[in-house]
């Protein structure tokens, strides 16, 4: 039998690519925002939603049913018909049919498209561009997803080579079983600057080759790049997937080190920001625990690579990596899509623990719910199952902290001492984590704990508590607004309406132009907004607030009626009933600041009141 060289096998991997023929740049495609909004206005989006949750019909055009985003007993999810959007009451998720299936099949926006399409019947549209420039962007994309394809089948051939021996024992001695370097496509870049560049240069563009991030070029004389050369060599390769497991980035690990070679670079090295990578965007093993996540309704996150390969051969399956980098909004709403449950377990030294209480703080502020865990001795994830074993990882994931308790543990260790200074910068030190928290309820759990635990009075801690919501309000307050007037509610009905509506732009150019009318209203920043922009396909969005968005969705409950004059009357009525309160309002102040320049004894104040004060009273006459 014939003994194929590393070479060769490299070269018959990614041949197969080849075969692919040359890009079409006129073919390739992306899915058509017109084809979108057919669909959505074909789609009905009960019937659609309805496939998922039992919906009954309450009124007009609206449905209720159980939420499937968060468990509950009393249905509080609504489902629109006129307006085509879902909002649920008591998560406050909400949005269009689209929306809907994205978030519950955890599919991307053109997937969701091509499923409500196939749901309604609607035939998919040819492939088509719109520009050559976005050809060729979704041309070079598919390139790329194509090389580092190519470039992860490369390193698992190198994996295999005779120069990979040092590397096949590092895996073998940090207990990496062939299951999983199969499992998690684990490989080796050999150390040469060459032979990659060449064996891809065969099948792939310049232009390619230079935006994968799998190459360097150092800079000309002129400015111009120079020759590429293998950005990873003599490192074990670890391939970084999207949410459908395609490869479009790695991390690779040096099997020097800087103190045995001076060339050897840092330990870990990534692959740069590229068309397909964004750092802050991405969950290493996301593809492969989703499932899992949704499944048992809970995330374990670890910071490296390692650590997650090591956990889930442990059996953890559900366990996500930062990538190296700290955690960001981005990837907490990717990570909300599949469960608002997360114990966090990152690395016990400084730097680990600053990641984790920066973690806490954004998953906090989205209102997931966090454990912590901190392991014994000082131990990584990696190391801790290594050495003390799977079960014992296993009952230190089942005895995680509340986070609040981890935060007070923390703030303990780094301020010591019963002293009022140890005790003041304790509470500061927790303060920001306390007023993150969205639900009042937690809030003042988190701030009892705090009290006893430092032995602070509760009075004293409550009042801090006060200040700190002052300074930063939108943060901590759960305000309730109280219901809504008639008023409003008739103009919110018409500031949705499309935008020829004649009841939407006599509601509209008159609240543009007296903003004084709404100024005490409790839905006037939701007016004010609807008033000066366009209406959004999903009304919702134009509400900041849960509130808000609440009363619109109630309001919305119960749409204007079909006759365009009778809505155009309502609506002068509701102007009429804002400018007669607007005066009413001027009214009182007036008799407030005649009475205030009186005691003043300021005659000329007093003079310019009075008169203002006979205008509006007869205003108000006229305006009966």
């Amino acid at each position: 039998m014939k003994r194929y060289t590393h070479h060769e096998v490299v070269a018959a991997r990614v041949g197969r690519f080849s075969r692919l023929g040359p890009v079409d740049w006129n073919k390739a495609s992306r899915m058509s925002d017109n084809f979108a909004q057919t669909v959505k206005q074909q789609a009905d989006i009960v019937k659609v939603i309805g496939e998922y949750v039992r919906l009954k019909k309450t009124g007009g055009q609206n449905y209720t049913g159980l939420c499937p985003f968060h468990k509950e007993k009393t249905g509080s999810f609504s489902v629109n018909a006129t307006h085509n959007y879902f909002y649920c009451f008591g998560c406050h998720e909400k949005g269009d049919v689209f929306t809907f299936v994205m978030k519950l099949e955890t599919l991307s926006f053109p997937e969701a498209v091509r499923a409500v399409a196939a749901k309604c019947g609607i035939a998919l549209p040819k492939r088509e561009f719109s520009s050559p420039e976005e050809a060729r962007e979704a041309g070079l994309r598919r390139q790329l997803m194509d090389i580092h394809e190519a470039a992860t089948q490369y390193f698992e051939a190198a994996l295999k080579s005779p120069e990979a021996a040092r590397a096949r024992e590092y895996l073998t001695g940090r207990g990496v079983t062939p299951e999983t370097i199969k499992t998690f496509r684990i490989g080796y870049a050999p150390d040469d600057f060459n032979h990659m560049r060449e064996a891809m240069k065969a099948h792939f563009g310049e232009d390619v080759l230079r935006a994968s991030g799998l190459f360097s070029a150092k800079e000309q004389a002129d400015g111009s790049p120079g020759a590429m050369y293998a950005r990873f060599r003599k490192r074990i390769t670890f391939p970084i997937a999207n949410e459908s497991g395609k490869t479009i980035a790695f991390t690779a690990r040096a099997l020097d080190s800087t103190d045995t070679d001076a060339k050897a670079g840092p330990k870990y090295m990534n692959s740069p920001e590229t068309p397909l990578y964004t750092k802050g965007q991405v969950l290493f093993n996301l593809d492969k625990a989703k499932a899992e996540m949704r499944t048992l309704d809970f995330a374990l996150l670890v910071e490296g690579q390692m650590d997650c390969i090591s956990v889930a051969m442990a059996g953890v399956k559900n366990v996500l990596a930062t990538s190296g980098t700290a955690f960001t909004e981005m990837q907490v709403r990717l990570l909300g899509r599949f469960t608002k449950n997360v114990i966090v377990n990152f690395d016990p030294d400084t730097a680990g623990a600053t990641a984790a209480e920066k973690s806490i703080s954004l998953l906090t502020e989205e209102g997931f719910a966090v454990r912590v865990v901190a392991l014994d001795g000082g131990l990584d994830p990696d190391r801790f199952i290594k050495e003390r074993g799977v079960q014992a990882y296993m009952a230190a994931l089942r005895a995680a902290k509340r986070h609040s308790e981890y935060l007070i543990d923390r703030a303990i260790q780094q301020f010591p001492g019963r002293t009022a200074e140890s005790k003041v910068k304790a509470m500061n030190f927790l303060l920001p984590h306390i007023r993150q928290m969205p639900n009042r309820i937690h809030r003042d759990e988190f701030a009892n704990d705090v009290a006893q635990k430092l032995g602070i009075d509760s009075g004293t801690l409550r009042q801090e508590l006060k200040q700190a919501a002052a300074q930063r309000v939108e943060s901590v307050r759960t305000r309730v607004h109280e219901p809504i007037t008639e008023t409003e509610r008739t103009l919110l009905k018409a500031l949705v309406l499309p935008e020829a509506d004649v009841a939407r732009r006599l509601a509209a150019e008159q609240l543009a132009a007296h903003p004084e009318w709404i100024a005490d209203l409790a839905m006037a920043d939701l007016l004010e907004a609807l008033a000066h922009g366009p209406v959004p396909d999903n009304p919702l969005d134009a509400a900041t607030t849960n509130e808000a968005r609440a009363q619109l969705a109630m309001t919305l409950e119960h749409p204007a009626e079909a006759h365009s004059a009778a809505v155009a009357a309502g609506v002068q009525d509701a102007l009429h009933t804002l400018e007669h309160r607007r005066l009413e309002r001027r009214q009182r102040e007036l008799r407030n600041q005649i009475a205030e320049a009186d005691r003043r004894g300021d005659q000329s104040m007093l003079d310019q009141f009075v008169m203002e004060k006979m205008q509006v009273d007869r205003a108000l006459r006229e305006h009966r």
